[in-house]
């Protein structure tokens, strides 16, 4: 168990199908009318795509950011200013709530008012908008899709590569929507994103030591919500972090030999994460 980790990261990580995903987006470019870029409200800085106007250049552009109900609103919204401020139009929701899809089915035809209109002055009937779908593994691309398509037209879970082709899937909503694999950028050379995306599951766990990203998920909730840290591990602070872990080993019995079992605990802190018994919290400020 090693008490530090590191400060700097610099991880190649590129898998073939998210190069294979860029091409076949330009490929497509000509048939996009608009964009739903999807981050997740809890690193909406982390789970941007650094260089996402590479691949959509000028297009329409809807920021959709997800999983509401498990962010910290108070901050999320600072970062809704940001991007707002920086002339995106921003939808923030709930991926479990069927209400707040609508948001995003009125702002895509409120955007695509003008071209219709065009188009009816030419006596021609409404397009089919067609949205490409595009974000970093784990987002809740999949979800969405599956609840503007009515249908699974889409495995989920809440692990990075699910999907992994790209396809156009129709929806009620007079919008088709081409459905895109997770987009990752070649090199994690910033050490709090690169340990953001691992905390959130948006990069496969073997890519980081699970005890580094355990331990700063925990020295995280530490900095910012001691209320949390308290209350699902029963900690104070994590100022000696071999004392953490022993305490957290006798908690939840995963003592072995005398000794707590290192893996096990750091593998339980992450999938509190990720099986959403952690709540109300947002990472990047």
């Amino acid at each position: 168990m090693n008490n530090n980790y590191q400060n700097q990261v610099n991880i190649n990580h590129y898998p073939g199908h998210m190069a294979k995903t860029r091409r076949l987006i330009r490929e497509k470019y000509d048939l996009i009318d608009i964009v739903y870029e999807l981050i997740d409200s809890r690193m909406p800085y982390s789970s941007k795509i650094k260089d996402i106007y590479n691949v959509i250049d000028n297009k329409p552009k809807i920021l959709i950011m997800t999983k509401k109900d498990l962010c910290d609103m108070k901050i999320t919204k600072k970062w809704i200013n940001y991007y707002e401020n920086l002339g995106n139009k921003v939808v923030v929701i709930n991926l479990n709530d069927d209400k707040e899809y609508k948001k995003i089915i009125d702002l895509t035809h409120e955007m695509m008012q003008n071209l219709q209109e065009k188009r009816a002055n030419k006596g021609l009937k409404d397009k089919t908008i067609r949205a490409l779908v595009v974000g970093i593994p784990n987002v809740g691309k999949s979800t969405l899709i599956n609840k503007l398509a009515n249908k699974k037209a889409c495995d989920t879970g809440n692990m990075p590569g699910i999907t992994k082709n790209i396809k156009w899937l129709k929806t009620p909503y007079n919008i088709e929507l081409l459905d895109t694999p997770g987009i990752l950028w070649p090199k994690l050379d910033d050490q709090n994103v690169a340990l953001n995306l691992a905390s959130f599951t948006s990069i496969k766990q073997e890519i980081l030591p699970v005890d580094d990203v355990a331990v700063y998920i925990l020295k995280t909730l530490n900095l910012y919500y001691k209320d949390i840290l308290k209350e699902r591990y029963d900690l104070d602070n994590v100022d000696d972090m071999l004392e953490v872990y022993e305490k957290i080993a006798k908690k939840i019995g995963a003592m072995r030999q005398g000794e707590p079992d290192y893996e096990r605990i750091s593998n339980k802190i992450i999938n509190d994460i990720k099986m959403e018994y952690i709540k109300g919290i947002t990472f990047d400020r």
